[in-house]
């Protein structure tokens, strides 16, 4: 069972998975690149079973590691220190962040499969890619509830995506497994099951500054599992799925 939690990055998501994981009564061992002391603040406010690292600390300590940074830096997550372990990629393709990928653009491998061909020794499964941050934590349900939310897992490996089910399980979501990595670019930027299904109804007229300060406040809906499977089944297969930061908030 997932005891420790490791998290390379530590920023929105990353502070909302560390959120989840503590509430559940996990142990997370955050890091970014810029160091441990820049991590004070939220490992006191996720109290004593939080503590910051570096990534290669992280790695060696998760039980679980979650790789969740921007899509540009994805070599420089620690490989060898994460070597055997299962890695749960939450990045998206965002070329304005991120410049721009030909592999990615050509539609000839997924981000996670970027991920997978650095990480020779662990096993990558897509996951908490398609879910805005604030509503990934304010969405989360026991099991069994009937507002319970789902999200999509991708990999290559059965074993991997079981530990993944587990710990959306223990974070408060279902799992709906929706195949190997090539088919992850299902829950990627631009597709049906990408972040909107899981808002509520934005006001009229927001200008870029508002609508995110909105998502941000925005409590979420309910995407059952059966939802999610038609929203992926649906998924069609166009020019890559390159998302869209919002206008003047940067990467």
């Amino acid at each position: 069972m997932t005891r420790i939690l490791g998290l390379i990055g530590s920023g929105s998501i990353g502070t909302s998975l560390a959120r989840l994981a503590v509430a559940a009564g996990l142990d997370v061992v955050l890091s970014n690149s810029r160091g441990p002391e820049t991590l004070r603040e939220l490992v006191d406010t996720l109290g004593d079973h939080a503590r910051a690292a570096t990534p290669a600390e992280a790695a060696h300590a998760g039980d679980l590691v979650v790789a969740t940074i921007p899509l540009k830096a994805y070599e420089q997550i620690p490989a060898d220190a994460l070597n055997g372990k299962t890695v749960l990629d939450t990045m998206n393709y965002y070329p304005d962040r991120d410049g721009r990928m030909a592999e990615l653009d050509a539609d000839d491998i997924t981000s996670s499969g970027l991920l997978q061909r650095h990480l020779t020794g662990s096993s990558v499964v897509k996951a908490f890619n398609n879910i805005g941050f604030h509503q990934l934590f304010t969405l989360a349900r026991p099991a069994g509830a009937p507002d319970r939310s789902a999200l999509p897992i991708a990999g290559d490996d059965t074993r991997a995506k079981e530990e993944a089910t587990r710990l959306l399980d223990t974070l408060g979501y279902d799992a709906v497994d929706i195949g190997t990595l090539a088919e992850s670019w299902r829950s990627e930027p631009n597709t049906p099951v990408y972040v909107e299904p899981y808002r509520g109804e934005a006001p009229a007229g927001l200008g870029p500054k508002d609508w995110f300060r909105w998502t941000s406040e925005d409590p979420g809906s309910t995407v059952p599992a059966a939802r999610v499977r038609e929203l992926v089944a649906s998924a069609v297969r166009g020019p890559s799925r390159a998302g869209v930061l919002p206008a003047g908030l940067g990467g």
